[in-house]
């Protein structure tokens, strides 16, 4: 598979998504990303907000206010990670905070 893009985050993990699974998420889960990898890119290196998830401790919801909020949400895996789904967020959802700007 392809590989769309990799960043490293302030966590230290690199976030990894392929061309293949993005088109899956701008078609099917949030179309309303279509043409943003630049912010995806942006919320996870340079995140606002890091928070781990209430239900799962390997994921990771990264923030970042940029023209509204936007959410990543990551796979942790050791020291790697991959992208689930990323969306425009209208509030952060609960969780635990483990790292801020």
């Amino acid at each position: 598979m392809e590989l769309l893009f990799s960043v490293s985050t302030p966590l230290g993990v690199d976030v990894r998504t392929t061309a293949e699974y993005w088109g899956y998420i701008v078609t099917i889960k949030h179309p309303v990303m279509q043409g943003k990898e630049d912010v995806v890119k942006s919320v996870l290196e340079f995140p606002d907000e890091i928070r781990v998830s209430k239900t799962d401790k390997d994921i990771f919801l990264y923030y970042k206010s940029l023209e509204r909020l936007y959410c990543v949400v990551v796979k942790h895996t050791a020291d790697s990670g991959f992208v689930i789904t990323t969306y425009p967020a209208d509030k952060k959802k609960e969780g635990e905070t483990v790292w801020t700007r």
